[in-house]
């Protein structure tokens, strides 16, 4: 075992090498090193990603020594993001750190190419005048950002990008791609190899149960037209069927096969978001999930890359499912099975080999479209292909809105946030506890810019700010076409917080 698999073991478990490698191809910026940014990153950092720049323009001060494990007393009055900066390097030796000693608000405004060659930018404590700017230019630049902020005992994560296209959406349950009901000419001839009715004892305790509902089926196609069961009784006799080539009542293979006789009809399915991908205007045109001007997508690391390389795959998948009649590629996955050794191990070779056949089929599909825009042929990695036609039934893909269609008037969700504040027919006061914060964080934000402060900032003005905050959100729910009122122990515990 390697150093670097014995370093990063249990997360390699979760997400595999390929998520490994995302990880150390990342290079992240953060924005704001208080106590939520530079936990934040630590966690990333010990993680593997390749490197961070933190972004911030403050100084240690006394009060940070209390929420923040990256400073400490000697620290006090120096930089605070080349303080917290040398902390983290000291927790993983292979990820390069930096920092900028300017304040993210300025740097936005000034410096906008600064953040051309990151992979991710997390902007923390950041009010939302910033992050609407913040989230236009990245969005521009096709680079995802994560906004964290703490406030209090209350916190708030929003992720912002166009789309993120997801391979491994991971299912909770997913039905064995076998392909028992209608097998290729291997997985048929390795099927027929067995003859049942000649086997010694011990080998026909072994033959694999897929084999024996292959035989089964076409026993039962034999006198049925061709078809298989579909009635509830149909599938009884089927059963009872399997039942009947059994020689002892030991023979676990056999209640292996009854009990995955449903697979003869219980076919995987298309999911509902791989249909609406295929469906996408995107995956016709493979032009448009590149940027204007043709080659390689800018931005190596950056979320264009990643989905012009997605829509180039999705479209080679549709070609492939056109000359096959509509079939995905096989996953090539095979479950346990009792069997022999060799026998399992040469129909698992099968199950493979015809994966890979599909997946070589495909890729040469993608490298066909990858020449039509102006890129290499072989540009999207054989690991990734292989990774994709796997997954290729259970792909998602996600889309945000931005945070100025979140926050604007006339895109706003105003009867989803009207449902959730003021419920038909519930009691007074009655609301959604996460959205009553959520508006009055943006409340707060309103105060902050009205008044250069955030409530709650001075202990004597407590009452007053209550005040103010009740005020802001009573304005802001009424400029987001709102008729609703926010609990007064809500808002009071927002004031006592403070920023």
């Amino acid at each position: 075992m390697g150093d670097k698999t014995k370093k990063y073991d249990r997360q390699l478990r979760i997400w595999g090498e390929h998520g490994q490698a995302a990880l150390e191809n990342s290079k992240v910026c953060l924005l704001n090193c208080g106590p939520t940014g530079a936990e934040t990153l630590k966690n990333l950092v010990l993680g593997g990603i390749a490197s961070y720049t933190v972004v911030d323009e403050s100084r240690v001060s006394a009060r940070d020594l209390g929420n923040n494990y990256m400073v400490d007393l000697e620290s006090v009055g120096a930089p605070k993001s080349k303080v917290v900066c040398a902390f983290l390097n000291e927790l993983n030796e292979a990820v390069a750190g930096s920092f900028v000693e300017e304040k993210p608000e300025t740097l936005i405004e000034s410096n906008p190419t600064f953040f051309d060659n990151f992979s991710l930018v997390i902007a923390t404590q950041l009010p939302e005048s910033v992050t609407l700017k913040l989230d236009s230019l990245l969005r521009e630049k096709g680079i995802p950002l994560l906004i964290a902020r703490t406030y209090g005992l209350m916190g708030y994560v929003r992720l912002s990008l166009d789309e993120h296209c997801i391979i491994e959406s991971k299912p909770d349950s997913r039905v064995d791609d076998l392909r028992l009901h209608d097998p290729w000419d291997e997985l048929k001839a390795f099927s027929d190899s067995f003859d049942l009715a000649s086997l010694d004892d011990k080998l026909h305790k072994h033959v694999p149960w897929a084999v024996l509902l292959m035989h089964v089926a076409d026993k039962w196609r034999a006198s049925h037209e061709g078809k298989l069961p579909t009635t509830t009784a149909e599938r009884r006799e089927l059963k009872q069927m399997i039942q009947s080539m059994r020689r002892s009542y030991d023979e676990e293979n056999f209640d292996e096969a009854v009990a995955n006789v449903h697979k003869l009809w219980a076919l995987p399915a298309m999911e509902g978001a791989l249909k609406s991908i295929l469906e996408d205007p995107r995956a016709d045109d493979v032009a448009a999930a590149h940027l204007p001007g043709g080659g390689e997508p800018r931005g190596k690391g950056s979320a264009n890359a990643s989905a012009a390389d997605f829509w180039v795959m999705v479209a080679a998948l549709k070609r492939f499912m056109a000359a096959e009649g509509g079939r995905l590629p096989l996953e090539g996955n095979l479950p346990d099975m009792t069997s022999t050794t060799e026998a399992y191990v040469e129909l698992q070779s099968i199950y493979r080999n015809r994966a890979m056949r599909d997946c070589s089929v495909i890729a040469e599909h993608a490298s066909e479209l990858l020449k039509t825009v102006g890129r290499p042929a072989d540009a999207i990695p054989s690991k990734q292909m292989r990774l994709f036609c796997k997954n290729a039934r259970f792909l998602t893909v996600v889309r945000y809105r931005t945070l100025a269609e979140e926050c604007e008037r006339k895109t706003v969700k105003s009867a989803e946030l009207q449902r959730a504040l003021a419920p038909a027919g519930a009691e007074d006061n009655s609301c959604s506890m996460n959205t009553a914060l959520y508006v009055l964080l943006r409340a707060a934000d309103h105060v902050l810019l009205t008044y250069g402060r955030y409530p709650g900032t001075f202990d004597s003005e407590l009452d007053e700010d209550v005040g103010l905050l009740k005020q802001a959100a009573a304005a802001l729910l009424s400029e987001l076409g709102v008729t609703a009122s926010l609990p007064d122990d809500l808002v009071g515990e927002m004031v006592r917080f403070g920023a």
